[in-house]
């Protein structure tokens, strides 16, 4: 992306390349439904689409050596409603309604999704440019309690050190 198309972006897109590059990180998954506690590594390829408009976001859980999780997001800027959006696809297969939508606060991004299953909340927390946070917490259905479901540091990569596959 070149800095004249850039500097056009308004400044909701422009904090969305804060999610751009390869990164690595070390993850810990709570035991839930879905899949069993324990550590867990994984890689994160984000680039910016048209313009800057969207990011594109792979990512690839891995346990135990193999891929246990992947997902492809795509993040924009809602300017009417001033809310970022996220749509994910993963490989539960479960077809979102609908994209989690969410704002900053600061250095923190907050995006929330509901489903029939319950709520999804993911947090990112960016502590400089080269490393950042991200919580996943799931609320089910009935309850007001949030569970964790994974969370990790991750740590800026050369692209060319993420695995293929």
């Amino acid at each position: 992306m070149n800095a004249a198309s850039f500097s056009s972006l308004s400044d909701g897109h422009q904090r969305l390349q804060a999610l751009v590059g390869a990164w690595r990180g070390e993850e810990e998954v709570s035991d839930t439904q879905w899949a069993d506690g324990g550590p867990a590594t994984s890689e994160v390829l984000a680039q910016a689409e048209f313009g800057g408009q969207f990011v594109v976001q792979r990512y690839r859980q891995r346990r135990d050596g193999t891929i246990s999780f992947g997902s492809h997001c795509v993040f924009g800027f809602d300017q009417q409603n001033g809310l970022v959006t996220m749509h994910q696809f993963d490989s539960m297969g479960f077809v979102p309604v609908s994209p989690a939508t969410g704002t900053w606060d600061g250095n923190t991004l907050t995006l929330l999704r509901s489903s029939s299953r319950g709520a999804a909340r993911v947090t990112y927390d960016f502590d400089g440019g080269d490393s950042y946070r991200m919580r996943l917490e799931f609320q089910p259905i009935g309850s007001d309690a949030w569970q964790d479901m994974v969370s990790g540091l991750y740590r800026r990569v050369l692209p060319s050190e993420l695995r293929e596959g």
